[in-house]
């Protein structure tokens, strides 16, 4: 089990990694793994199946058992100033994983420090009804802001790899860089090893997967039979972690594969007999609770609260998706977010809840045309695109986005102002956009609407799903041989 904070042991693994980079230069590259999505898939497997199945589990002693295995750390004060509001009473989970190969991890070989090579939100809606898992592809080039280290040192902001941010600033650095990413606010992060991944699944008593070839993959300790089958211990690592052997090679194919995976375990997890055997029950959370480490505020009333909450969380109500990226330019070899698709995305996830019922009233939109409104959209937050994906979306219904700029001092909600002659356009943009009370604005050029987006986001039409349908996601519930 890992230490608490503040009783570890000195690491001469990383305190030799320390003397190596102690000149500000930059880690050596990576060395080639096989397969780094096993590490998020058990650390997304272990969180989201303990906290469906927690609800089970009453008894007060037995909790501060489960309770007493958790490593925690305190990282709330290196996330940074800008944060996103929380909106609603979801809750958000960022799911790491650790490729340590102390301990228990040492029979995978030997490497200096700790990296995170992929990254999923785990987002949990208000009072239960739905889940998903959003991956975070771990070749995205992304805007990492600047980072605090525990020593205090600071990293500064950088365009590069999302995986870097833990790499070069721990658990922290992750967390500040996915907020900024999406303008989601996340509530925790779990973080799971190799070791973790395999006490899960065998407390599971193995996971369901199929495949369509026999594979026989010494490099990775994988020999199946094609078909449908149950893999456990070194057999259910070495199928999550192998590279080349199965789908067709790239990052992309694997992520589908491992959430497949992913949804194998939430569906045992939450099967009737799981969940009406207290041996078995106790078991699954002793080895989850074991294999996890936390920030310091996922306590036990924030868990006993969550469980409670998710008792009627099924296995069909939980999604995994994969952010919407395309090729990045400068590297065909990287990706990027789809600048509207992802936006679209994180909007959904910030705003899961219904719009209030009493809206403010807005002017009748009489016979304006969409084509007619002239807007100058302002991003007025630190999320790097909120107001381009904006204009898209106002693009896309329509309107003509005459404008597109960044507006300082930062707002914390969205507003919608218009100049002079302009209240009736502002009307007919307020009429796609529920919640915005048009307010006049008298500097403001005669004809135009302006939109200010604020830390609160673009409001949408109706009652917002959590994730819109995105190709290629996969539903927990469904046959693990679709599409074998």
């Amino acid at each position: 089990m890992q230490a608490r904070p503040g009783t570890r042991r000195p690491d001469p693994v990383r305190a030799r990694a320390r003397l190596l980079y102690s000149d500000g230069a930059p880690p050596p590259p990576e060395q080639p793994v096989r397969g780094r999505w096993w590490r998020v898939l058990g650390g997304l497997s272990i969180a989201l199946s303990a906290l469906l199945v927690a609800g089970s589990l009453s008894a007060y002693a037995a909790w501060r058992r489960l309770d007493g295995q958790i490593a925690r750390e305190d990282v709330r004060g290196r996330l940074g100033e800008h944060r996103p509001p929380k909106l609603n009473s979801a809750m958000n989970i960022l799911v790491l994983g650790s490729d340590s190969r102390a301990g228990e991890n040492a029979r995978y070989g030997t490497e200096i420090g700790q990296r995170s090579d992929t990254t999923i939100l785990l987002h949990l809606s208000p009072g239960g009804e739905k889940a998903v898992g959003i991956s975070f592809p771990r070749d995205s080039i992304v805007r990492i802001p600047a980072c605090k280290k525990r020593d205090g040192t600071t990293v500064p902001a950088r365009t590069d790899m999302i995986n870097s941010a833990f790499a070069l600033a721990g658990p922290a650095c992750t967390w500040q860089t996915v907020e900024s990413l999406t303008g989601i606010r996340i509530d925790h992060y779990v973080m799971v090893d190799f070791a973790g991944f395999k006490r899960v699944v065998n407390a599971l008593d193995g996971v369901e997967i199929c495949v369509d070839k026999p594979i026989d993959d010494p490099k990775a300790e994988l020999h199946l039979k094609a078909g449908r089958q149950v893999v456990r211990g070194d057999a259910a690592l070495g199928y999550v972690r192998t590279r080349y052997v199965l789908g067709d090679g790239s990052d992309l194919g694997r992520i589908k594969r491992q959430q497949a995976f992913m949804g194998s375990v939430v569906k045992k997890a939450t099967d009737r007999g799981m969940l009406t055997d207290p041996a078995r029950t106790y078991a699954f959370l002793s080895a989850a609770t074991r294999s996890l480490h936390t920030d310091d505020a996922l306590t036990l009333s924030v868990m006993q609260k969550l469980a409670s909450g998710l008792r009627g969380l099924s296995a069909g109500k939980v999604r995994f998706v994969t952010v919407p990226v395309r090729a990045y330019a400068p590297n065909p070899a990287r990706v990027e977010f789809a600048p509207v698709l992802s936006r679209r995305l994180f909007t959904a996830v910030a705003h899961d809840n219904a719009v209030p019922e009493n809206r403010p009233a807005v002017v009748p939109a009489q016979a304006v045309r969409p084509k007619d409104v002239h807007v100058a959209v302002y991003n007025a937050t630190y999320t790097e695109g909120a107001g381009g994906e904006a204009g898209g979306r106002l693009e896309e219904d329509g309107f003509d986005v005459v404008k597109v700029g960044t507006k300082r001092p930062v707002a914390a909600r969205t507003r919608l102002l218009f100049g002079p002659g302009a209240r009736p356009q502002a009307a007919a943009l307020a009429a796609r956009l529920p919640g915005l009370a048009p307010a006049a604005y008298a500097g403001g050029r005669p004809g135009r609407v302006y939109l200010i987006i604020g830390r609160n986001g673009l409001p949408a039409a109706g009652r917002t799903a959590a994730v819109p349908k995105i190709a290629g996601e996969i539903r927990a519930d469904r046959d693990v041989c679709a599409g074998a």
